[in-house]
């Protein structure tokens, strides 16, 4: 794996020390007008999500001066590698949220939840369970798995949504770009020779306070800005109706079981993450951590934990093997829209990556004559804006701030990692997948979307920063 990164951060910065030129102005011009395009068409002409990505990305291709075909291929590849990350996840996410809802395990959580929990102290639970679930997942798996929890504990604890839903957003998210095992903060780490413990002892460090800041105390204002209720159909699970158990529920599972389910892909993706710590041999690895890798990828822990509810939440609680395929059936259907929406997202983002916008945003950056930990953050932020895509942000940053980082100790070159992760989280908008995710799952107007999740991602961004350079002072 870290071949690879290194390369491409190597490629990042030969490409960053090319001069400035017309073409470059050309690209930040398109982007720009590409991106208020889309918004344009969605919230005034009020087409589907889907088709304004679409033509947002073919003006962009065109403004931009890609082929026609280029343009074609870039948009197929940005939906089918979105797709191929995501939307499994999504599916097999719905899958197992259905089932628990359906068997009565998501009432024995919040019933369990709410009951030893006074209502001011819901959201800081929130945060807590996120952290717990988001520490070896990714952000879009912990999303779909505390989808239906989110949406319930909001209507039965007669909070707002977004007083429950911030706290858990910015938990998964603050993990997934601070904490490794994630795939931005391994990239940083990789590229810039930082240590995995000292980046992870640190991270911890960073996304505690903010998550703190950012989750239950952001959502006071967050509330008053976006007050919507919970939707009515949330990850295929109807939370209308005052309890969520199927009527054809002979014996519900108990709280243990059931939070011994949800926490099963969870350990497995744990699981991987701790093997690949102990058994640090990339090219000859023992055949122990072949095997927890293989069980902790994101996709085979999610399938297990699927076939595991099928048990747990199915046999075990009466259901007969047709009724289980038809509601697993039932799942995928309300989430259809969502995954085209997340797959055009993804489109989008590769057609600005296919026209050069990041080579464009890291020339400009290039010949900064600031910190090192300033230049890390601005670049990322720079590209996070531009492509929307946290990962090309930290391949990127990283590649360009590397030689800048050989004379750093290894707390400062920890902090560097950790501050290309803080920027590489700032300001989601209409180019980032996760948008049209948090958008399309809490049923919000873009409008709702950028007050609640936009901001908190910004401020994710700058809080965890701020603790970096603050960090950076007295280490």
């Amino acid at each position: 794996m870290t071949a690879p990164l290194l390369a491409n951060s190597t490629l990042a910065a030969a490409k960053a020390s090319e001069p400035w030129n017309s073409h470059d102005t050309r690209l930040m011009v398109v982007t720009v007008l590409g991106i208020a395009l889309i918004v344009l068409l969605i919230t005034v002409v009020k087409m589907h999500p889907f088709l304004a990505l679409m033509l947002g990305s073919a003006f962009v291709g065109f403004a931009a001066g890609v082929p026609s075909a280029k343009i074609i291929t870039n948009f197929e590849n940005g939906v089918g590698a979105t797709l191929q990350e995501v939307g499994l996840l999504i599916a097999l996410g719905a899958m197992l949220g259905k089932l628990l809802a359906d068997s009565g395990g998501a009432d024995q959580i919040i019933d369990k939840l709410l009951s030893k929990t006074p209502p001011k102290l819901v959201p800081w639970a929130m945060s807590l369970v996120a952290v717990i679930i988001g520490l070896p997942m990714f952000f879009e798996i912990g999303l779909v798995l505390l989808l239906p929890v989110i949406v319930l504990v909001s209507q039965r604890s007669k909070l707002k949504l977004m007083r429950v839903a911030i706290p858990a957003l910015a938990g998964l998210s603050a993990l997934h770009g601070l904490i490794p095992p994630h795939p931005g903060p391994l990239i940083a780490i990789a590229a810039l020779h930082a240590q995995l413990g000292t980046t992870l002892a640190l991270g911890l460090l960073v996304a505690i306070p903010t998550v703190v800041i950012c989750g239950p105390l952001l959502s006071i204002p967050i509330t008053r800005w976006v007050p919507v209720d919970p939707p009515a159909v949330a990850g295929g699970v109807d939370t209308t109706k005052a309890k969520t158990q199927s009527d054809d529920v002979k014996r519900p599972p108990t709280f243990l079981v059931t939070l011994l389910t949800i926490l099963f892909p969870v350990m497995l993706m744990l699981g991987k993450a701790l093997a690949d710590i102990i058994w640090d041999t990339p090219k000859n690895p023992p055949q122990i951590r072949v095997f927890f890798d293989f069980i902790g990828e994101p996709l085979v822990a999610l399938t297990l934990g699927v076939l595991l509810a099928m048990v747990t939440f199915g046999y075990a609680v009466g259901f007969t093997g047709n009724r289980i395929s038809s509601r697993i059936g039932a799942s995928v259907g309300p989430i259809a829209a969502v995954l085209l929406i997340v797959g055009a997202g993804g489109g989008f983002k590769q057609t600005l990556i296919g026209a050069g916008v990041g080579d464009t945003v890291a020339k400009f950056a290039n010949g900064a004559n600031i910190s090192v930990l300033v230049l890390g953050y601005l670049i990322a932020v720079a590209l996070r804006l531009a492509t929307g895509s946290a990962t090309v942000a930290t391949i990127t940053a990283a590649g360009i701030v590397a030689p800048l980082a050989t004379d750093l100790t290894s707390t400062h070159a920890a902090l560097l990692a950790l501050a290309i992760g803080c920027g590489s989280l700032f300001l989601s908008h209409v180019n980032d997948a996760g948008f049209w995710l948090v958008k399309e799952l809490f049923g919000l107007t873009i409008g709702q979307t950028f007050k609640s999740w936009s901001v908190m991602e910004t401020a994710v961004s700058v809080v965890g920063f701020s603790f970096v350079m603050g960090l950076s002072t007295v280490l």
